[in-house]
């Protein structure tokens, strides 16, 4: 009997420990001045994690093991205030009043970071597409390929269009930056309709203020060439505010 258990309990162990070693990591880092509540959404079927959200203290860094062929999208709310039951709300990126997302997606505007494991390669993406509300990266760790960084550095707020702006309560400034379609609801900002496809949804003078401040960020719904990037078996780490020093 104890010849049997003992490669079993190898093979458990081995098995064990290449789940761990093979498994890939998204650390989030919050190098803002202030505090940020990162928001986690899954992809349809994929499972939560860490209840959709938490919150993220200066200059700290939280990380998540995610499951095989995991898919979602994570994005930053700020000016978040909560009570002991996690009811209450974000001036940006808000879920449902919620501390915990829980599934459910931020409320534009708000910069999103995307991510599609697979089993031969990752596909991720920092999008403008919901507007903007923080500045944005995604680094890759420890893969192979090309796997290239990803993100809006810039801060679109100081250079936001009057007409997608979103101000504080007060007035004094701005607080998030709206995509054209989520400000105008026209087919042509939002590539529905007749322009639901990419030769008749072209940049507009509003997504080329976007990519010109943020070229590795998705400007509109048809923005793939200059903005999907790819990676093997790589970890990731998604920086809030990433040129603050």
């Amino acid at each position: 009997m104890a010849v049997m258990i003992q490669p079993l309990l190898a093979l458990m162990l081995f098995t064990t420990l290449f789940s761990h070693i093979s498994a890939t990591t998204i650390t989030l880092f919050n190098k803002c001045t202030h505090p940020v509540w990162p928001g986690i959404q899954p992809g349809a079927g994929k499972p939560i994690l860490a209840r959709g959200g938490f919150k993220l203290l200066p200059n700290k860094a939280y990380s998540l093991n995610l499951p095989p062929l995991w898919s979602g999208r994570l994005w930053g709310r700020h000016g978040c205030s909560f009570n002991a039951n996690g009811h209450g709300r974000c001036a940006t990126g808000d879920c449902g009043g919620s501390l915990f997302c829980n599934g459910i997606g931020g409320t534009p505007p708000a910069t999103l970071a995307e991510i599609t494991l697979g089993n031969d390669q990752d596909f991720y993406d920092v999008s403008l597409v919901d507007g903007y509300n923080l500045a944005m990266s995604i680094t890759p760790s420890k893969g192979s390929g090309k796997c290239s960084s990803a993100g809006c550095v810039s801060d679109l707020n100081l250079m936001c269009p009057i007409g997608l702006q979103v101000r504080s309560r007060d007035n004094r400034r701005v607080m998030a930056c709206k995509s054209a379609c989520f400000a105008f609801n026209s087919p042509r900002y939002c590539c529905t309709g007749s322009f639901g496809n990419p030769q008749s949804c072209k940049p507009t003078a509003y997504s080329k203020i976007f990519k010109t401040a943020c070229p590795k960020a998705y400007s509109y719904a048809f923005d793939d060439p200059t903005s999907i990037a790819t990676c093997t078996r790589g970890n990731y780490l998604i920086t809030f505010c990433p040129n603050h020093r």
